[in-house]
């Protein structure tokens, strides 16, 4: 088998915002990244998403915090109490709140990582680069790291 057919990255984006979803989605096109992206239009889709495909789980969720019905914190709350391989998925919340409570808490139930979404479409193009280039390893989430952008 040929690299290509494994080098993409299987990426969900869960976002009630359908703009910001399509920004997303043209964010990945344009800068070519080797990625299949799924989205999710709330908690609720994306955690049937995850249940459904349990056999071909993303290396990362994108989660936005502010969704109607289940928000990103209990979406995160359920995905990492699931158990099984869904502990090893690499989650970013993804929020326009720089609140340091918002942040606290994402770590505090198991997110990997915390990004302000970039009010600018350059802006959202650079933090995709810069999480797709970040060495997991060197993350450490005791240290709170988190990208305003």
């Amino acid at each position: 088998m040929s690299d290509a057919v494994h080098s993409h990255k299987n990426i969900y984006l869960a976002d009630d915002d359908e703009d910001d979803r399509m920004l997303f989605m043209e964010a990945v096109c344009d800068l070519e990244l080797s990625a299949l992206v799924t989205t999710a239009a709330d908690g609720a889709e994306l955690l049937d998403l995850l249940f459904q495909n349990s056999r071909e789980l993303p290396e990362i969720i994108f989660l936005d915090i502010n969704m109607p019905g289940k928000n990103g914190f209990e979406c995160l709350q359920e995905i990492r109490s699931a158990g099984s391989a869904l502990k090893t998925v690499r989650i970013i919340m993804l929020s326009t709140s720089r609140s340091p409570e918002n942040i606290d808490l994402s770590y505090e139930l198991g997110a990997d990582f915390y990004a302000v979404k970039p009010s600018t479409f350059q802006g959202l193009k650079e933090l995709l680069l810069r999480i797709f280039e970040m060495d997991w390893r060197m993350i450490k989430k005791q240290e709170s790291q988190f990208l305003l952008v």
